[in-house]
């Protein structure tokens, strides 16, 4: 199990409708079992003076990551519909950081980049993290090959000490093995996984 301090921050990713849920357009399997482990983590970070934060597609109705605007993605997670909610399990106590909320791609937290020009900016995530002294993510979500195992990169990069709570994880698997080979890919930039 990780450990959490006030100088830890837990990072729940995209615990949302589409992802987690088995009627959601881009439904992750086994995405709802990952609710139950986050709701845990969350009560465990809370009791240690953890810093709680959880990210939440929130894309506008139309943008270039949609397959019918010329991505590759069905339409998922459109502000202000059932699929952008959170899974009505999940407990949501803490900062909410949305991603591609201007139609840019939001695979990272740390991170927004647009996808005709390829330029990428910062989100706010670093900076509320040094703000709040925060040396050490914890991270859950969805989906592994892609917001998890960007977000965990991107901290890596960082500089900052990455564990990723091996259960609480599940892979789109778009190729077979991508959510392995995320997996290694988190492992080889030291992420840790408890």
């Amino acid at each position: 199990m990780p450990a959490y301090d006030p100088r830890t921050a837990l990072v729940i990713v995209d615990l949302q409708n589409d992802f987690a849920d088995p009627t959601g357009s881009l439904y992750v399997r086994g995405g709802e079992e990952v609710v139950p482990v986050a709701n845990t983590e969350r009560m465990r970070a809370r009791a240690e003076g953890a810093l709680v934060i959880y990210t939440q597609d929130w894309h506008p109705p139309h943008t270039p990551h949609f397959a019918v605007d010329g991505g590759i993605w069905p339409v998922h997670c459109v502000q202000e519909t059932w699929g952008a909610a959170f899974h009505p399990e999940l407990t949501v106590d803490g900062d909410v950081l949305r991603k591609g909320t201007d139609g840019r791609d939001g695979y990272s937290a740390f991170s927004v980049r647009d996808p005709l020009s390829g330029t990428v900016e910062a989100t706010e995530l670093e900076r509320i993290l040094r703000a709040a002294s925060i040396e050490r993510l914890i991270v859950t979500g969805l989906a592994t090959d892609y917001c998890v195992v960007e977000t965990v990169s991107d901290a890596r990069m960082l500089g900052f000490d990455v564990g990723v709570v091996a259960d609480g994880i599940r892979a789109v698997d778009l190729d077979d093995g991508d959510g392995d080979r995320a997996i290694s890919r988190m492992r080889d930039a030291g992420a840790d996984f408890a």
